[in-house]
């Protein structure tokens, strides 16, 4: 028989990792991470229509996992700026009236993005946050997909958009050297506007909310 204090006594045995100090003013953390964009997507807007979108029509942004760095530094105790690097690329396809219709192809964004942390938990201790900040996704060399190619657009692109993120997330000592494994979720908020266009003449522009979550986890070392 499996005493029941068996998994409080197991959780604590977890927690009780190596310790680190909690981190100081002027310490500098650099974190390697595996990273999960899952955007919305969704139209918002129709601001021009030359080619004559379906009712009903709407469009979705598919996921994608990719490497990103983050680069932190500690203002003061508990207290960080912290900024990532990491190009993500992604489709949006038709939904609704459009379903199975590919509208942008290999659309590339950078991220890039910027958030004041706060620090919580005990000395020694692991130690989760919260941040928010502003970002910039700066679009790169999309192409319109072939559903947009079959309604007339040669061409198509995605504006750059300033919008806001939400942070929170647990960094894990592994040692007292500065090693740490860390989690970390953002939400985006993000309104860009998509052109296509016909040779020179724009034939369809649309608002929609992106709005991505970005989640993450990996190793940080902080020195």
């Amino acid at each position: 028989m499996i005493p029941k204090s068996l998994p409080l006594i197991a959780l604590a045995g977890a927690l009780a990792l190596p310790g680190q100090a909690a981190a100081k003013s002027g310490d500098l953390q650099v974190k390697i991470l595996a990273t999960l964009v899952a955007p919305d997507g969704k139209l918002k807007d129709v601001k021009l229509d030359a080619i004559g979108l379906p009712a009903g029509a709407q469009t979705k942004a598919d996921d994608n996992v990719i490497p990103t760095i983050a680069i932190e530094y500690f203002v003061a105790d508990h207290i960080s700026i912290e900024t990532i690097a990491g190009v993500t690329q992604h489709d949006v396809v038709g939904r609704g009236a459009l379903a199975g219709a590919g509208l942008v192809s290999d659309a590339k964004i950078v991220p890039a993005t910027l958030t004041l942390k706060y620090h919580f938990g005990q000395e020694d201790g692991i130690q989760p946050y919260v941040g928010a900040g502003p970002s910039y996704f700066i679009f790169i060399d999309e192409k319109p997909g072939a559903g947009a190619v079959a309604l007339g657009a040669t061409r198509q692109k995605m504006n750059d958009a300033l919008g806001f993120a939400l942070q929170a997330g647990v960094d894990i000592p592994l040692n007292d050297k500065g090693l740490s494994v860390t989690l970390d979720a953002k939400r985006y908020f993000m309104r860009p506007t998509a052109r296509w266009l016909a040779g020179t003449t724009e034939v369809l522009r649309t608002r929609h909310k992106l709005d991505p979550w970005v989640i993450s986890a990996g190793v940080g070392f902080r020195f």
